[in-house]
C-alpha cells in the first residue's frame, strides 16, 4: 500500500482506513464506489486521494448533498441516483474497491446486491462493508440472530456470490463497552 490512502470512515469513533488498511491505494484515477452514501460522504475522501469516486445511493437528497459538498470541496465525484443493487450504470470489472459504511444492512434481496458488486469490481479487489455489530443488539428479550443479519449470515451471503472474506474487525470494544459496537468485513471478488 505505498500509494495513497483515503480517509474513509466506516464508523464513529471506530478507527478509518489510514489505520485499518483495507481499500488500499485510491492514487491513479482507480474506480472507487461508496454503495450507499453514508454520514461520513466517503466518495468525498476517495476523490481527494486520487480516485474517481462514484457515489450510488437511492435517496436523491443523499444524492444532492454528495454534490455539493464535492462542489465546495472542488472535487468530482460521480453521483448516481439508482437502488443499491442497480449498478448497472457501471461498468462491469471496471473498480478497484467497493465501500458500504453502513449502508446495506436494510437490503431486501442481499444476494442480488452482491451479484451487483461482483460485477463492477476487478478480480481479486475488496468490497468491504461496516455496520453495526449484529451482537450488539443481544437482550434476554431479543437473542442473537432475531433481529440482523447474523456473521454467519453475511459469510454465508458473500460465499454465495463468489466473495471470500479475508478480514473480519470486531471493533468499539472499550472499559466501558465489553460487547463489539462495530463489524468490518472485507471480502474479495474470486473469479472474473
Amino acid at each position: 500500500m505505498d500509494g495513497v490512502a483515503a480517509n474513509i470512515t466506516f464508523g464513529s469513533g471506530i478507527p478509518g482506513d489510514a489505520e485499518l488498511r483495507l481499500c488500499g491505494d485510491m492514487s491513479g484515477a482507480k474506480r472507487a464506489v461508496e454503495l450507499g452514501v453514508s454520514e461520513w460522504f466517503n466518495s468525498i475522501e476517495f476523490a481527494a486521494a486520487g480516485a474517481k469516486a462514484i457515489a450510488v445511493d437511492p435517496d436523491p437528497d443523499r444524492i444532492a448533498e454528495m454534490r455539493r459538498r464535492a462542489d465546495a470541496a472542488e472535487l468530482t465525484v460521480q453521483c448516481l441516483t439508482a437502488d443499491l443493487a442497480d449498478l448497472g450504470d457501471i461498468s462491469s470489472a471496471s473498480c478497484e474497491v467497493v465501500v458500504a459504511a453502513h449502508s446495506i444492512l436494510g437490503v431486501d434481496d442481499l444476494g442480488r446486491l452482491l451479484r451487483q458488486v461482483h460485477r463492477i469490481l476487478k478480480p481479486s479487489m475488496p468490497f468491504v462493508i461496516s455496520m453495526p455489530h449484529p451482537f450488539a443488539a443481544v437482550t434476554d428479550a431479543k437473542p442473537y440472530g432475531t433481529g440482523a443479519r447474523t456473521l454467519g449470515d453475511w459469510f454465508t451471503a458473500l460465499g454465495r456470490s463468489n466473495f471470500r472474506v479475508d478480514q473480519v474487525k470486531e471493533l468499539g470494544v472499550s472499559p466501558t463497552s465489553p460487547i463489539p459496537t462495530t463489524l468490518i468485513l472485507r471480502s474479495r471478488k474470486e473469479g472474473s
